[in-house]
């Protein structure tokens, strides 16, 4: 086990790593440096990685993160990075990687396109966390999930009313393009959901809805395990860092629905 002091140094460079990922300007942080970033953690910690660029996401069936990443110049990808021993209790780690966010053809205003950079916090936090495992040596299996896309304006974009295919086969009509997020971790969450891991955490820069609920210091939580959903709670009082759980209602389902696809988005 790592001394204390090793600790705190590995969580405070965990720390800054996220916060320059996010804080670095999409120029210089799309969907081809998020997948170098996690090429530089994983020959650092000695993980396996493999990406799935472009069109090769329709040959291994992620078609709703290439039909969201498709209109940008930077090719979608999928970052899968996998690192420990099999024997270990498996941990799947899952991040949204809107490396921008323009809304797509449901174009947001400008106050709302401002601080779009931001919209791949949850894959830098997925990552960073991932370094933290490794650098801890934890006693873990780990797979990290990145779906990486921009979501972009152009003649190839998706616009509302398509209906799209998922790897889980569900067919997803699109609504609003600006709800792009759900899109790629769908496929993700399939991916990760077919490694059978004990548990699997995903991380997103949720909806505008998620503010207007909690305002702008509070992240929402969804758990379908009770036990788990504590243990989070907890840990986020004990460090001042609170999360706020929010209800997974099954009635609600009936606002996903869609009269020429399985769900809409």
């Amino acid at each position: 086990a790592a001394t204390p002091s090793a600790e705190v140094r590995d969580v405070i460079i965990a720390s800054l790593r996220v916060r320059d990922w996010v804080n670095t300007p999409t120029e210089d942080m799309g969907p081809q440096q998020l997948e170098d970033a996690a090429r530089e953690l994983a020959t650092a910690h000695g993980a396996q990685i493999d990406v799935i660029t472009g069109d090769a996401l329709l040959e291994q069936n992620f078609p709703s993160i290439h039909a969201v990443g498709r209109a940008s110049h930077r090719a979608p990808r999928l970052i899968v990075l996998r690192w420990g021993n099999a024997g270990q209790p498996h941990v799947a780690l899952v991040g949204k990687g809107v490396c921008f966010d323009t809304g797509g053809l449901d174009i947001k205003p400008g106050d709302g396109m401002r601080n779009m950079k931001k919209d791949m916090g949850g894959a830098a936090h997925a990552l960073g966390l991932a370094g933290l495992i490794m650098a801890q040596q934890l006693p873990v299996q780990l797979t990290l999930l990145i779906p990486a896309v921009e979501n972009a304006i152009g003649p190839d974009a998706v616009r509302p009313g398509e209906v799209i295919a998922t790897r889980q086969g569900l067919s997803i009509e699109i609504d609003n393009t600006d709800a792009e997020g759900r899109v790629i971790l769908a496929d993700a969450l399939t991916y990760a959901s077919e490694q059978q891991p004990e548990i699997v955490l995903d991380f997103a820069t949720l909806t505008g809805a998620a503010r207007i609920a909690l305002g702008p210091d509070l992240p929402a939580l969804f758990s379908n395990d009770d036990t788990l959903a504590q243990q989070w709670l907890q840990a986020g009082e004990s460090v001042r860092d609170p999360v706020w759980r929010m209800p997974l209602w099954r009635p609600y389902l009936r606002y996903l629905h869609s009269n020429i696809a399985d769900l809409a988005n």
